[in-house]
């Protein structure tokens, strides 16, 4: 699997990872849903060093398409709130 770190690069992640990513990944949706700031930003940054930590950086001229996109750590729930409505409206 191919995460895509916003602003830091691609990475690639063993299936066996995918659980605990999709675990995290539930957990920032439900604080982007609830406003929670704190929640957010433990989280990402929670999901990001999973990334880090059990990834395989990709070579930085190897672009690949990303199964997964994680933002940036200093990105505010409405970045994303507004990242998220931009990928919505290129899907309809």
């Amino acid at each position: 699997m191919i995460v895509r770190i916003l602003g830091e690069g691609q990475f690639e992640v063993q299936e066996s990872e995918i659980g605990a990513l999709e675990e995290l990944d539930a957990k920032l949706a439900a604080a982007i849903e609830s406003r929670d700031e704190a929640a957010f930003a433990a989280v990402l940054a929670s999901l990001a060093e999973k990334v880090r930590s059990t990834g395989t950086a990709l070579d930085a001229g190897k672009i690949v398409s990303s199964d997964l996109t994680v933002p940036h750590e200093g990105a505010s729930i409405d970045e994303v709130r507004h990242l998220l409505a931009s990928e919505d409206a290129g899907d309809a």
